[in-house]
């Protein structure tokens, strides 16, 4: 057994609880900044609370969803990405999100059934919005296809210039 004494003076304590209050202020900011999406553009809301902050956070976009989820689930963003993981981030990032921040972290997964989908009826069920959200802020997600061969993409509502999709085999992202 090891016994350890000193002498406690006024100036050695101040040091020592300046040292430990400095730690502990640079450790919370340094976790306080993983909360926040990282995200470019500050027109758009990214709270996601609850289920009717998804459905508005997928409305700026054009989207219309079913009021109830599919599916809202806890996963864990995996601490090394994969080449899988990795496609899905650059989605992300073509979306000003990145998953990098939160690797190791348990997010919440959020799908809902999109109702609008160009040259989809409302009512197919093959269209999925999913949403990754972190400490109640959108950190992250994409609209896809749950047909075979079916794609994944970004939050913007398609159109004529729109780019090609990635294939859904980078679905297994969140999962």
């Amino acid at each position: 057994m090891f016994v350890f004494s000193f002498k406690a003076n006024k100036p050695k304590l101040i040091i020592v609880l300046c040292v430990v209050i400095c730690v502990l202020i640079a450790g919370t900011l340094a976790l306080s900044g993983r909360k926040k999406p990282v995200a470019n553009d500050g027109a758009i809301n990214y709270k996601a609370k609850t289920a009717s902050d998804c459905i508005s956070f997928l409305s700026q976009f054009g989207w219309t969803v079913n009021e109830e989820p599919v599916e809202v689930r806890e996963v864990i963003i995996p601490s090394e990405f994969n080449d899988t993981y990795e496609a899905y981030n650059v989605i992300q990032k073509n979306q000003g999100l990145d998953l990098e921040p939160y690797k190791g972290f348990r997010a919440k997964k959020w799908i809902f059934e999109v109702k609008n989908y160009p040259d989809y009826p409302a009512d197919s069920g093959y269209i999925r919005a999913t949403l990754l959200v972190y400490d109640g802020a959108v950190i992250g997600g994409d609209i896809s296809s749950i047909e075979q061969n079916g794609f994944i993409q970004g939050f913007e509502f398609p159109n004529s210039n729109m780019n090609a999709t990635v294939p859904s085999s980078s679905q297994a992202a969140g999962q």
